[in-house]
């Protein structure tokens, strides 16, 4: 039995998901008005339509800066659109904030996996490798469980794997950006970022108290 799909139905689903109009019909129709169900296929379409606009250059954009509010911590991003009228939108202008929030929360390395040395990805491994030996699992099962170890690693460190943290569900940031371009309908680029923590790298003196007190106590 088909559902009439009326205007209130494609309202809900428009604000839920951003979707155009025609869109949100269209996934209600698809799925006998079932909400959820057309909330996931306008999801997948967002994807389909992010892996068919990726290979197209994104040259344009902007800078986001976020600072915290204690001034010891500053995050700097440079996102890429296609144009410049995509770049000066509040879609685009939300997004990269919520990139810039991410990376000051998150403390990402590195944008996508790809972009890990090689020297630290074969080091990383290995100690992966070695901590399941330790374990004293069989060696044909080494380089598996390697691999799903590196798979958890990539998920704290690339941003890209990182889970959104801004939502409850979870969603990795390179799916979430997906969903994004879909709606938005140009490509976009995380090219770089730059995130800065005061007093990081610095070696800070440690105070030895019971040695102090010591040293107190013997001058008293």
């Amino acid at each position: 039995m088909s559902i009439t799909i009326t205007p209130q139905m494609i309202k809900e689903l428009r604000e839920l998901t951003g979707a155009p109009m025609g869109d949100c019909k269209k996934a209600l129709t698809e799925n006998n008005g079932d909400q959820q169900k057309a909330v996931e296929f306008l999801q997948k379409k967002s994807l389909a339509s992010a892996a068919k606009k990726s290979s197209r250059v994104a040259a344009e954009g902007r800078l986001g800066t976020y600072v915290h509010h204690d001034g010891k911590l500053a995050v700097l991003v440079e996102v890429n659109s296609e144009s410049d009228f995509v770049a000066n939108t509040e879609d685009f202008a939300e997004l990269v904030r919520g990139l810039c929030f991410q990376i000051a929360a998150m403390s990402p390395r590195w944008v996508r996996k790809e972009d890990v040395p090689s020297d630290v990805l074969a080091k990383q491994r290995e100690i992966f490798e070695a901590q399941v030996r330790e374990l004293g699992k069989p060696e044909a099962l080494v380089p598996k469980i390697a691999d799903g170890k590196l798979n958890a690693w990539y998920a704290d460190v690339c941003l890209m794997d990182q889970a959104y943290v801004r939502d409850e569900k979870g969603t990795p940031i390179g799916k979430w950006l997906a969903e994004k371009i879909g709606k938005i309908g140009e490509n976009i680029v995380v090219r770089r970022f730059v995130r800065w923590e005061l007093g990081e790298g610095i070696e800070k003196k440690q105070d030895d108290f019971v040695a102090e007190v010591e040293r107190m106590a013997a001058n008293g």
